[in-house]
């Protein structure tokens, strides 16, 4: 244990989940702590992601802390900078800032059965030891390429949204795009009146919904900022429609109907042209996929100087990209919007926990905690945003409160116990998993390829449920989950 026995913590990442957790501890005493962040700023995905149209299909006033609310967001569904100045803003006003070690990036953290604390290790050849560690990497830090033969070979500029090349020049260039996820419909509208011809090319098309955004007036600023129930409102508001759509998953399924009718009117309202929209009328059930948000997509895609291609790639050349059909889309820029490697939790740390288990091996089936935060095997050792926490609809800010919140009891319950580990049961933890299996066996994620799916069809990634049932099952922690060794 630290000085004055209050355990010390060391936390994984400076995102959202990172800069929350230590926000949550040193509000309740615990100033032990530091932050590691293998990067020179602190942000995340709102760091890494600088994307022409960079925004959060979640609206700001729900997607920020309910301790820190922002009277001035610029729009209603804000973009990257806002996104990113808010968190460095949270950060400095709850004295973080001192707390993050940058260009430190976690290689491994072992486990100690003698000590009981944990001894991390980064790239630099850093050895650290700690009482408590959390883990706030998130589940979309690692960009993901898709496997097309000849990736490299290509002769032009090539990257991925999330390592956007703001050195290349776009204007008047031949641009390919692969891939349709939400940075894709981000940054299509973006780019489409730049480029002399942009080619979509589109394994699965997406469930877009009409985004109901608006710039905040200087009036409403001065609302929210004098009345601030007018801007809680506003976020009730949101929580409660993110609520009740995510019923429509199971409990309700006439509301995932009737929200794939307002997409599919959005659909046929934005696009006349019949071939066009056979190729972008999706063919698998509402919520299989990450439903997006947008206004000017489809409006791009109507463009003369957009082609959306739906045959298979086979290759990529020199000179460009090669389909199925034997046609050759010579381009001089590719984009590839394919996400990220959203089931590779904690990847590539290697963590060793008791007697020198390997979360990798634990995992090799799929990555599996007691709702998200807590492994058997592993005591003292904590997850933010991890397995099974991410949402069909809804702010995953609120998800991480409630995690952190649930994780400060469980470092309150470590001060108390003195000298003792808390480490979840593992009868608990598998009765848990098995039951939000089967609950997870009934959603739309079941029928179709996603990120929210890893190769063995085990859905890793989301909550089956609203955000209010998780805060509900977090309330408190309960000691008998746990053994104190």
């Amino acid at each position: 244990m630290s000085a004055g026995n209050r355990p010390s913590v060391l936390i994984i990442g400076a995102g959202f989940g990172g800069i929350g957790m230590a926000i949550e501890l040193r509000r309740n005493g615990f100033h032990d702590l530091t932050i590691l962040e293998r990067a020179a700023d602190l942000g995340g995905v709102w760091r890494e992601n600088t994307y022409p149209g960079a925004a959060c299909d979640v609206p700001s006033p729900l997607y920020s802390f309910s301790f820190e609310p922002k009277p001035d967001w610029p729009q209603r569904y804000s973009g990257r900078d806002a996104i990113h100045a808010y968190l460095r803003g949270v950060a400095e006003r709850n004295g973080v800032l001192d707390t993050i070690q940058f260009g430190a990036e976690v290689t491994e953290a072992e486990f100690d059965d003698a000590s009981g604390r944990w001894t991390i290790r980064t790239t630099d050849g850093t050895t650290r030891t700690v009482d408590v560690l959390i883990s706030a990497v998130g589940q979309l830090s690692r960009p993901a390429l898709p496997n097309i033969p000849g990736l490299g070979t290509f002769a032009g500029p090539a990257f991925h949204s999330a390592t956007w090349d703001h050195s290349v020049e776009l204007s008047g260039k031949r641009v390919a795009c692969i891939g349709t996820g939400a940075s894709a419909i981000q940054y299509i509208p973006e780019i489409q009146p730049k480029v002399a011809q942009l080619t979509l090319f589109q394994r699965t098309p997406a469930w877009v919904i009409p985004k109901f955004d608006t710039d905040y007036s200087p009036i409403q600023h001065t609302l929210f900022a004098r009345l601030p129930g007018a801007l809680l409102v506003e976020r009730f508001g949101w929580w409660a429609i993110a609520d009740f759509v995510s019923l429509g998953l199971v409990e309700f399924p006439a509301i995932a109907r009737l929200v794939a009718k307002i997409a599919d009117r959005h659909l046929h309202k934005q696009v006349d042209d019949p071939a066009l929209l056979a190729k972008l009328t999706p063919d698998y059930p509402i919520g299989c996929k990450r439903a997006l948000f947008s206004n000017d997509y489809y409006p791009a895609l109507m463009r003369p100087n957009v082609a959306v291609e739906t045959t298979a790639i086979t290759e990529v050349r020199p000179e460009g990209v090669r389909t199925a059909d034997g046609a050759m889309h010579e381009v001089d820029v590719i984009i590839y919007g394919t996400g990220f490697k959203g089931t590779e939790f904690l990847w590539p740390m290697d963590i060793y926990g008791r007697a020198g288990h390997k979360l990798s091996d634990a995992w090799s089936e799929g990555a599996h905690a007691y709702y998200g935060i807590a492994v058997p095997d592993f005591p003292n050792l904590f997850l933010v945003y991890g397995p099974n926490t991410n949402l069909s609809a809804g702010s995953i800010i609120y998800m991480i409160e409630s995690q952190t919140r649930y994780i400060r009891q469980a470092v309150e319950l470590l001060e108390q116990r003195r000298g003792h580990c808390l480490e979840v049961r593992a009868d608990k933890e598998e009765r848990f998993n098995t039951a939000l299996q089967q609950r997870l066996a009934r959603t739309p994620w079941n029928f179709c390829t996603s990120w929210y799916r890893n190769a063995a069809g085990r859905v890793t990634n989301n909550w089956p449920g609203s955000q209010t049932s998780y805060r509900r099952h977090l309330r408190k922690l309960d000691p008998a989950d746990y053994t104190l060794t």
